[in-house]
């Protein structure tokens, strides 16, 4: 089964310093049709303007990743942790039995553009614990580069999670297929472009929600990036 969820029908908060748009239910926005999809339970396209950024917060048992798209990212939290992160970084942070943590647009003129992630985990009260990489963008072009797993797998950031998250950039004649084991869920967040996913055609900001499919093929894509969520039910 596919089910197109649209960029232009997400729900939005705009507070001056942060433009966001949600991809399900968060804080004040609530759609019982799109209230997570297996353990995905967040993808928040945020956008902050300079200098401006979230205060320090506390988050349990979810696996949080920070997916940066321009500008720069600061974080900051309660476990020592502190960091810059660029277009291609990907940040990890299990919070576990409970971590408190900042997110500023440290630069004085640019907006920092990023995707915020929340996966529930498979096991609660863990340990807190934190990881970032950095994926070039070579790395992804016409491919599926894996960046989150439950095992760490080709050097991706690792979650409490039977969850895997790829990223590609494709253009005019690439494809990528991704086999589902049975059972299996996928959701293909379009970040920019253009691309065809089993035959429906996405825009940037669109996603997919694919459910009793064995197969997910990406082509007829015009400079587009995207991250494909292979997931439990």
């Amino acid at each position: 089964m596919l089910q197109v969820r649209k960029g232009n029908e997400r729900g939005t908060a705009n507070f001056g310093w942060l433009d966001s748009n949600h991809s399900f239910s968060f804080g004040h926005y609530y759609d019982p049709r799109h209230n997570g999809f297996g353990p995905l339970r967040v993808i928040n396209e945020d956008r902050v303007e300079p200098g401006a950024g979230f205060d320090t917060h506390g988050h349990r048992n979810m696996e949080i990743v920070s997916y940066v798209l321009s500008g720069a990212l600061e974080h900051k939290d309660s476990m020592g942790n502190g960091s810059v992160l660029r277009y291609g970084d990907v940040q990890r942070m299990s919070a576990g039995t409970g971590v408190r943590h900042s997110e500023y647009n440290p630069s004085d003129s640019e907006q920092v553009h990023f995707l915020q992630i929340w996966i529930e985990p498979g096991v609660q009260n863990v340990t807190p614990g934190y990881e970032e990489k950095h994926f070039d963008q070579a790395s992804k072009i016409g491919q599926l580069r894996l960046i989150v797993s439950p095992d760490g797998k080709d050097g991706s950031v690792s979650v409490h999670q039977d969850a895997r998250v790829y990223a590609s950039i494709l253009g005019q004649g690439h494809e990528v297929r991704h086999e589902l084991q049975s059972g299996r869920l996928a959701y293909v967040h379009v970040i920019r472009g253009n691309v065809s996913v089993n035959g429906v055609s996405l825009a940037g900001g669109d996603a997919l929600k694919l459910s009793d499919e064995a197969l997910v093929t990406l082509n007829q894509a015009d400079d587009a990036e995207v991250l494909l969520f292979d997931l439990p039910h």
